[in-house]
């Protein structure tokens, strides 16, 4: 059965490890995911882009291919269903589908419109008992269309933000989406412990984890980072595992041209990431 991130990312921020978010976009994502988490004991968030979810026919397609694996591979462990930068349209359609976990960016708005859209979705999400992230500060890179240069968030803007009720907040602290250039000049840390001190013991969301080194994940779960995102990792797990498997010729052997057969190297290189990242930040074990 699908949860509200609430309960687990409460404990993440106060066990100082963080729960990891993993975007799916097909079964093999889903289901490599779902099998990691409960190998390892492990909670887990699976997000889902506005695009993911169009892709995969739609997000009550989604909620029912996750919830028929929560019963079939017979998952224990919490899992939440998260709509990953929606918009508010998108957050109310995940709504009704069945998410159990919304996110809405209204980072590219003004504030005060910011504040009141995520004020509509705070009372919806509260009466339906599901968790909701907010953002503030754009992650650099592209998300489904928004653009942001990974500036850096006003601590002011977030405890206002947060002051709403959500559950957790993402605060952009020089964190982009993607593949980091060479140039990258690192998180600010600064930005996240005078947004720490505003916002008190909401629990921070880190976006863009693909690529951020071992020791700044660590600092920024010190720091209160309760929840990480990690998306292109997986995907550049799952392209090189099928390209080897292809230039090594094996699906021109006997039935390798077999879908199951095809991605399974690819299935295995996401349990493997998935695996390191949960032990990196610290959440094995921790059902």
């Amino acid at each position: 059965m699908l949860v509200s991130a609430k309960e687990m990312l409460n404990k993440a921020r106060d066990g100082k490890y963080a729960v990891g978010q993993f975007n799916i976009n097909n079964l093999e994502w889903t289901k490599a995911i779902l099998l990691t988490a409960q190998e390892q004991q492990s909670p887990v968030i699976l997000g889902v882009s506005e695009g993911a979810g169009k892709y995969m026919c739609g997000y009550r397609t989604v909620v029912g291919m996750v919830n028929g694996m929560l019963q079939e591979l017979n998952i224990t462990v919490p899992v939440a269903l998260h709509l990953d930068h929606g918009s508010f349209e998108g957050a109310k359609a995940c709504i009704n589908a069945g998410f159990s976990s919304i996110m809405f960016d209204g980072s590219h708005y003004p504030i005060a419109e910011n504040i009141a859209k995520t004020t509509q979705l705070v009372h919806t999400c509260d009466v339906l008992g599901l968790s909701l992230e907010a953002e503030v500060g754009s992650i650099g890179g592209e998300e489904d269309g928004v653009i942001g240069a990974g500036e850096c968030a006003d601590p002011d803007e977030c405890k206002a933000i947060a002051d709403l009720g959500v559950t957790m907040l993402a605060a952009g602290i020089g964190n982009i989406h993607g593949k980091y250039p060479e140039n990258w000049a690192g998180l600010s840390f600064e930005t996240l412990a005078a947004v720490k001190e505003k916002v008190g013991d909401m629990p921070l969301v880190l976006h863009g984890g693909t690529g951020i080194p071992a020791d700044m994940i660590k600092k920024a779960i010190s720091l209160g980072v309760a929840k990480i995102n990690v998306n292109t990792e997986c995907q550049l797990a799952f392209q090189a595992a099928t390209r080897e498997y292809i230039e090594a010729g094996k699906d021109l052997q006997g039935k390798g041209f077999d879908p199951r057969k095809l991605l399974a190297p690819g299935f295995e290189a996401i349990k493997a990431t998935v695996k390191e990242k949960m032990e990196l930040f610290g959440s094995i074990g921790k059902a």
